[in-house]
């Protein structure tokens, strides 16, 4: 059993030691929250712009004219800017980074992304209004909408001239729903700037109006290969012939659910099942071809699946484990079982919590409610996890809306208003802060 924390135990003892009072907004505070009721609408238009951009991960042109789209918008606040290109063959158009240099406050960095899952030859391209609050749009909620956020709340910050001595880096990058392979590339400069900083907020789909992400469970694939003795089925169980690879990739999988289930936030899902007498897989297409017979003894089974965990150290133990049930071989039948990271794991804080109490303060001193943590056993893994070895995070900041991924996602424009004032409060305050 690995020894962790539990989340919960964690969160609660926080909040006990942790009471919040309600405080008035300072007059600066109070121009800022002005400055970003006057911009609502233009808020709102420029979201409506970058979403009729389409921005599928392959449409790399798309990318890059919603990247400077952005670029433009943070020139025009102050920032430098700069396109990060990747290497062709990785077929991912890039990253768009902007930044201010200063030397008070806490060092911040703000991520988003630019690209959708809607790519260019998709029917659902272009935004619609439903009603005042409620816009379809393809990859408005997940994230161009997150990151229209961030540029009001900055540029309300900076008309009010909040940045002039601040350290802000904004990272968009551009494959976070198909990432870049290697991950050592596509991520690197990403990472770079987390080691800048003190402070990472990440501003994915929101879960809730009253909720942020301070745990994120990481990603890893696995897959076990089997091979058994290809023989006529009247001699399966026999000592020249054994089990075969079906009855050893089953007795493997079985093993995992006995023996590796059950620890909190820990999950592993065998995605796709292949055995007979041969079995080949496509790996881009996901599809497999497999030759067997009733009467011929399978020598190839294989599984390809996903591990999910909230540490590094929970990981290491799942696959110890896994390792150990495949060491354990059924009669004339050998297997291997390999690992691919993704997506490293964000594990609940004490600063991550104590991000999440400075927000609910927020929040709260604006009359919209505290900020609870949501459960990281309901959200899957994002940028804000290759950062979060390095600087305290918050994720989850972004809009809210429903349907992502979908041709069904919907915006909800009536609650832009409040998370950029939520979102411009909290930086605020966070670069009123002394440096670690």
């Amino acid at each position: 059993m690995v020894k962790h924390i539990s989340f919960f135990m964690l969160l609660g003892a926080f909040l006990l030691a942790s009471p919040l009072k309600a405080q008035r907004l300072d007059r600066t505070e109070r121009r800022i929250v002005a400055t970003i009721e006057a911009q609502a609408g233009e808020a709102v238009g420029f979201l409506e712009r970058v979403v009729n951009i389409n921005s599928g991960t392959l449409n790399l042109e798309g990318v890059r004219e919603v990247g400077e789209v952005f670029g433009k918008a943070f020139r025009e606040i102050g920032f430098e800017t700069r396109w990060i290109s990747m290497p062709e063959e990785m077929n991912r158009a890039g990253h768009l980074f902007a930044e201010i240099g200063g030397g008070s406050g806490k060092r911040l960095l703000l991520i988003g992304h630019l690209d959708t899952v809607f790519e260019a030859d998709s029917p659902f391209q272009t935004f619609e209004r439903v009603n005042d609050s409620i816009a379809h749009a393809p990859g408005g909620n997940d994230m161009k909408g997150g990151d229209v956020v961030v540029l009001y709340a900055l540029k309300a910050l900076y008309e009010n001239g909040l940045l002039d001595d601040a350290q802000v880096i904004v990272a968009f990058t551009g494959d976070e729903e198909s990432t870049g392979d290697p991950l050592e590339i596509s991520r690197r400069d990403l990472i770079e700037a987390a080691r800048r900083s003190d402070v990472a907020l990440g501003f994915e789909t929101a879960t809730g109006f009253d909720k942020a992400t301070v745990a994120r469970r990481g990603a890893s694939g696995w897959q076990v290969d089997v091979t058994g003795r290809r023989a006529h089925s009247s001699g399966v169980f026999s000592e020249r012939t054994g089990a075969g690879a079906i009855f050893e990739i089953s007795r493997i999988l079985n093993g995992f659910y006995e023996e590796v289930r059950g620890e909190e936030f820990l999950t592993f899902n065998p995605g796709i099942l292949m055995g007979g007498t041969f079995a080949e897989y496509d790996p881009k297409s996901g599809k497999a071809e497999v030759f067997g017979k009733s009467n011929v003894v399978a020598q190839t089974a294989s599984v390809r699946g996903g591990l999910r965990f909230i540490s590094e150290e929970q990981k290491q133990a799942a696959r110890d484990k896994m390792r150990a049930i495949v060491g354990q071989n059924l009669p004339r039948t050998t297997a291997t079982i390999s690992f691919t990271d993704a997506y490293p794991a964000m594990p609940p804080t004490a600063a991550n919590l104590e991000l999440l109490e400075i927000l609910s303060q927020v929040s709260q001193d604006l009359g919209q409610g505290p900020v609870r943590a949501y459960d990281p056993g309901r959200r899957g893994a994002a940028d804000v996890s290759f950062v979060a070895q390095y600087a305290a995070c918050l994720d989850g900041l972004g809009t809210m809306g429903s349907g992502a991924h979908t041709p069904q996602e919907t915006v909800n424009l009536k609650t832009m208003e409040a998370i950029t004032k939520r979102t411009a409060l909290l930086l605020y305050r966070l670069l009123q802060q002394e440096r670690p």
